[in-house]
């Protein structure tokens, strides 16, 4: 059973910085295996890919957060974080982790909620 845990999330001014934390857990599930990804839906929107990184370290982000978003991952401890910078009221949203292998099950972690106030 594989589990990811989130943890970080919070209420924060606007123009503030919160840091979200992902640590995966469970057998068979090997980290360096996997394409590590945040993910957010607001109220009444569809979930969206925030940014993901891949087991090589390479990162993607959304066009909206490039720039106040940081994703990274530390092998050692099977954790990835989300450090966001310069919040915005429309960042409001729960906060998803994603792990997703080349082939096989995606995992989702259960979210954590942000919010953004203006």
């Amino acid at each position: 059973q594989v589990q990811l845990v989130e943890s970080g999330g919070g209420l924060v001014q606007f123009g503030g910085s919160l840091r979200l934390s992902c640590l995966a857990s469970g057998k068979p599930f090997i980290f360096n295996l996997y394409t590590m990804g945040w993910y957010r839906q607001a109220p009444g929107q569809q979930r969206e890919l925030v940014a993901d990184i891949a087991p090589v370290g390479s990162k993607s982000y959304a066009d909206s957060v490039k720039g106040r978003f940081t994703i990274s991952r530390h092998y050692g401890e099977d954790t990835i974080y989300l450090d966001m910078n310069d919040l915005k009221p429309d960042d409001t949203a729960v906060y998803y982790c994603n792990a997703r292998p080349d082939y096989g099950d995606q995992f989702w972690g259960r979210g954590t909620q942000v919010t953004v106030r203006g």
